[in-house]
C-alpha cells in the first residue's frame, strides 16, 4: 500500500478572501475542472475554490460546522479543514487504522466524482482525509 499527501484543505468563514489570499499573495494557480467533478451539494452547499502550485492542491471551502450531522458521520472535514493523503489500497489503510484503534468516518463516493474517502483525527484533533480513486479513474488523474 502506497500513501502520499495530495491536497490541504482550508476552511474559512470568509472563503472568497482565503482563495483571494493563495492565488494573488501566494502565487497558487486555478485548478482548472476540479469543481465540475465535485458531489454531495445537496449536503454542503458552501463555496469551495481549487488551487495549485502546479505539484500540491490547495482545496479553499466554506467553513461549516454542521456538515458532520447532516452526512451522519463522527468526523466533520470541513469544519477546520484537513490534511489530505492519496492510496492505492484504502481497504488495507482501513484495517491499518482498526489494528490500531483509529475511529474514521467512511464518506465513500461523496466529495468528488471517482474519489472514495474516510475522514479521521489524528492525536491532536486534526482532521486526516485518505483517499483512492476508483479505478476507472486512475488513469485519467
Amino acid at each position: 500500500m502506497k500513501l502520499w499527501v495530495h491536497h490541504l484543505n482550508i476552511a474559512s468563514a470568509n472563503q472568497p478572501a482565503m482563495h483571494d489570499f493563495y492565488r494573488n499573495v501566494l502565487g497558487m494557480g486555478d485548478l482548472e475542472g476540479r469543481d465540475e467533478k465535485r458531489l454531495g451539494r445537496d449536503k454542503y452547499a458552501g463555496a469551495c475554490t481549487y488551487l495549485t502550485d502546479d505539484n500540491f492542491e490547495f482545496h479553499i471551502a466554506q467553513k461549516d460546522d454542521n456538515l458532520g450531522f447532516a452526512m451522519g458521520q463522527y468526523v466533520n472535514p470541513v469544519a477546520k479543514g484537513h490534511l489530505a493523503f492519496r492510496t492505492d489500497d484504502l481497504e488495507a489503510f482501513k484495517r491499518k487504522l482498526e489494528e490500531n484503534g483509529v475511529p474514521y468516518s467512511d464518506f465513500g463516493i461523496w466529495g468528488m466524482t471517482g474519489w472514495t474517502q474516510i475522514f479521521f483525527h489524528d492525536p491532536a484533533g486534526n482532521v486526516i482525509e485518505v483517499h483512492q480513486l476508483l479505478d476507472e479513474q486512475q488513469a485519467a488523474e
